[in-house]
């Protein structure tokens, strides 16, 4: 179930590239799409983060990749490459 916030194929395929790459030790749970999605929810909504939808990451998965992709300028790249 889309929200109006979630990411369309196009965007998707933008972003991806500019999220950082780790070396996996096991298969992710959650897409970093999802967790984007997640992300993009709380901050067009303005909710507590532990308000996000159940059908999106648990909010504790979304707010640590929101925290490390903060620290790491990832986030600050989103917003200034794109015209939300």
């Amino acid at each position: 179930m889309p929200y109006f916030s979630s990411l369309t194929d196009k965007e998707w395929e933008i972003i991806k590239p500019l999220l950082p790459q780790k070396k996996q030790t096991r298969p992710p749970k959650w897409t970093k799409r999802q967790i984007l999605n997640g992300i993009f929810y709380q901050l067009k909504n303005g909710c507590n983060w532990c308000d996000l939808p159940k059908d999106l990451p648990p909010y504790s998965t979304v707010f640590w990749h929101y925290k490390q992709w903060r620290e790491a300028g990832v986030i600050e790249l989103l917003d200034d490459n794109f015209a939300w």
